[in-house]
């Protein structure tokens, strides 16, 4: 680069330099070729002289060489006949060595095609295993060889196809044949079940003997049927007992599944047979639309599941890897949820409690079943208290319906019994007991009507009906009886409160109907704790337990008792309404009949007749009806005065009133009702007492200077109430009283009536403004 420089002679300096670089290496080229110079001459000038006696050399080789050829002639010619005869030798040994190779392949091969023919395909795996890592490699460089080689895949992919069509024929036949299998599965289960529970029963016939006498005998006679059937159902099955593999072939998987594992797709063929059994499993979960009509398709969807887990843990235990417990449980779960969610659709649908008691059994046994074979099943028995609910609720339905019947029956009237067989057919239903009554002659009459002993026998049943559904539920006789307890609460308190409420509002129900309906209450309250001693006698608990519920069966009745009462108390007063309905008084006559109205005469006779039956009803409702009955009467004999259609009443009128009045307080007096104290009775009528004693003696100087003072004489009449009837007399006196004018006492009397008809609209507007 710094040749290039802008430094001047700087091209020059360094040729120079360069040239002086050049002389310097041609001086040591020279120096090394003069000292090698002598070397060379030296080694050309031997050569020179080794070169004739090479030529002497190469004339005696050729000579030497000549005689050898001609002497070994006939050598040669011997040597080669003897090679050409090791030569046949040693291909004759090398043919039959290959030979004897080759035979076994053939055989191998041929022995293959045998098997093939009589379908032993495993062996005929075997056998091609065999060929290709034994036989085979010896010979491979055969033709025919290469041939055999090309043609095991195509007879391995062969076996394949056949082994996986008799898969799928096997899988076809499970299918169809899964509900047999579950039917036996179940039935042996059940069978099972059943002689373990005779045998208990048998060895703990001291459990049932503290249990009620008619149950008792049933259930000693289901006790001895059972037995007697189990042990014949032993003798017949004795000696066969089928399972699974009586019932199903399952050579075809076994024979598949080791066909794949020898052609290494054992794996493959796992996923394929999980993959058809996952998609019969929803085939088989799948239920018909009109499952939940008959117990038939319930026992078939039952049995089709049972046969499907069934075969799948038979093959669990007989084949190692084709299916795992991890894939069972998978599936069962799955198939669990989804029995589950059809068994909460389909059992809505049943509204017979026959059909839910034969279902909640189909499902004790399919779970029973399945638990044998090793499936978890908490989920089912948690379903079955779901539809115990539901099965309570169709038995309140049936019982609700019984209730009705009985009621629409009655006749509403003591029981008669005419002797001691009568007598004690009813107690025998009833418990009943009353030693006064059972001192009396026959024949006689018990209080209550003849829906009583029924009520309470339904009920009894209504507890059978429930214990049928707690029975196999693996539950304890604690919560058994609680179970019971409750769904007999829920038929008292619920269903036969609605049909007593129900009963006791129906128009042709009468007072004498509704007194005994009151009568019959008491005695269904009093046999409640019967009940609870039956139920304790059922499930062997003790009502002294700290746990054990009481029925509500004293606010059952209480609550219906009631209401009868309340009904008692409308329907008369309705009565009432009647006779008022059809009093028809003269408002204008001018003096009195010098009797009491017809009506309220046949009122008041009526009134008399009724509280006679009401003899047998508690003394408080009695008296709480004669109390309202007056109560009311009273009113509407008010409201019959005051009212505003009523513009004129002359004095006759309210003397005729006031004789009716009278009526209603000697009847008051009479005691109708027993029990009252004093005149307490009579009180009911004190108000219109008041306000006709006030105008029949005229009396308003003494009203209007008393009034608002505790010792007042007309303490209970309103101002008001005296304003409206007297301006209706001052109407009627100016109407009827044309010639009041020219009379000194009428015109008197029509200005007083005036006059106290101004200071009563001062006191009530007084008391209008004070409020």
């Amino acid at each position: 680069r710094s040749v290039y420089d802008d430094q001047p002679n700087a091209h020059q300096k360094f040729m120079e330099k360069l040239d002086a670089c050049i002389r310097n290496h041609d001086r040591e080229i020279e120096k090394m070729c003069n000292f090698h110079h002598q070397g060379f001459v030296d080694a050309i000038t031997e050569l020179l002289k080794v070169r004739a006696d090479a030529e002497k050399l190469k004339v005696q080789v050729t000579d030497t060489n000549r005689r050898l050829q001609d002497a070994g002639k006939e050598v040669i010619a011997q040597t080669e006949e003897i090679i050409r005869c090791r030569v046949q030798q040693r291909n004759i040994t090398t043919v039959v060595e290959k030979l004897q190779l080759c035979l076994p392949v053939l055989e191998m091969y041929s022995k293959l095609k045998e098997q093939m023919s009589v379908k032993r395909y495993y062996s005929a795996l075997k056998t091609m295993e065999q060929l290709e890592n034994l036989y085979l490699p010896r010979v491979s460089q055969y033709r025919f060889c290469q041939i055999m080689i090309e043609n095991l895949p195509k007879l391995r992919e062969e076996i394949k196809e056949i082994s996986m069509s008799d898969l799928k024929d096997f899988l076809e036949s499970i299918r169809k044949h899964s509900d047999r299998i579950g039917e036996t599965a179940m039935k042996q289960a059940q069978q099972q079940k059943t002689f373990s529970t005779a045998l208990q029963k048998q060895n703990n016939v001291n459990y049932g003997r503290n249990m009620h006498l008619g149950r008792n005998r049933v259930l000693e006679s289901k006790n001895e049927i059972t037995l007697k059937r189990t042990f014949e159902d032993e003798d017949e099955h004795e000696e066969e007992v089928l399972t699974a593999q009586d019932l199903v072939d399952f050579s075809p998987v076994y024979r598949c599944l080791h066909i794949y594992s020898v052609l290494g797709d054992g794996e493959v063929f796992e996923n394929y047979y999980r993959k058809q059994r996952r998609k019969q499993a929803r085939l088989v979960l799948q239920p018909q639309s009109s499952m939940h009509e008959t117990v038939e398709g319930y026992r078939r969807y039952f049995s089709q599941i049972v046969g499907f887990f069934v075969v799948e843990d038979h093959i669990l235990h007989v084949t190692q890897g084709l299916v795992t417990r991890t894939y069972t449980d998978e599936l069962w779960n799955m198939a669990l949820s989804k029995i589950i969610a059809v068994l909460r659709t389909h059992s809505s649908y049943c509204s017979d409690p026959d059909l839910v008691l034969e279902l909640k059994n189909l499902i004790v046994v399919f779970a029973d079943t399945l638990q044998g074979y090793g499936f978890p099943v908490n989920r089912l028995f948690d379903l079955l208290f779901e539809i115990r609910d539901q099965y309570n609720e169709t038995l309140l339905k049936k019982w609700s319906g019984l209730f009705r019947d009985i009621f629409e029956a009655d006749n509403y009237s003591p029981i008669p019994v005419a002797n001691e067989e009568e007598y004690r057919i009813v107690i025998s239903k009833f418990p009943f007991q009353d030693p006064e009554l059972d001192k009396q002659s026959f024949p006689k009459k018990l209080p209550m009507s003849q829906s009583v002993p029924q009520i309470y026998m339904q009920v009894k049943e209504f507890i059978y009906a429930s214990l049928k559904f707690s029975e196999s539920l693996h539950r304890s006789s604690t919560e058994i009886d609680d179970m019971l307890r409750k769904s007999t609460n829920l038929l008292l308190t619920r269903t036969l409160s609605s049909c007593l409420q129900n009963l006791i509002k129906k128009p042709h129900i009468g007072l004498t109907e509704l007194v005994q309906i009151i009568i019959n209450t008491t005695h269904l309250e009093q046999a409640c704790k019967y009940l609870e001693d039956f139920i304790s006698n059922i499930t062997n608990i003790s009502q002294l337990t700290v746990h054990t519920a009481r029925l509500y069966g004293l606010s059952t009745f209480k609550d219906a008792r009631h209401a009868a009462e309340g009904e008692i108390y409308t329907k008369l007063n309705q009565k009432i309404d009647e006779f008022i309905q059809i009093a028809d008084y003269d408002w204008t006559m001018s003096e009195s009949d010098g009797r009491a109205s017809g009506y309220l005469m046949d009122l008041i006779n009526f009134l008399r007749s009724t509280f006679q039956v009401f003899t047998h009803l508690p003394g408080k409702v009695a008296q709480t009806a004669c109390m309202s009955a007056c109560q009311h009467l009273s009113m509407s004999l008010m409201q019959m005065l005051l009212d505003s259609e009523l513009k004129q009443i002359s004095m006759g009128a309210i003397q005729q009133f006031n004789l009716d009045v009278i009526q209603c307080e000697l009847f008051a007096s009479s005691e109708p009702v027993p029990g009252f104290q004093g005149d307490t009775l009579q009180l009911a009528f004190i108000d219109l007492r008041q306000l006709l004693d006030l105008f029949m003696v005229w009396d308003w100087s003494t009203y209007l200077a008393d009034y608002g003072q505790a010792t007042s004489k007309y303490l209970r009449v309103n101002p008001s109430t005296a304003l409206t009837l007297l301006e209706k007399m001052k109407d009627s006196s100016k109407k009827n009283n044309i010639f009041a004018q020219f009379r000194k006492n009428d015109r008197d009397k029509q200005k007083l009536i005036e006059t106290v008809v101004k200071q009563l609209r001062s006191l009530v507007n007084g008391m209008s403004q004070h409020t």
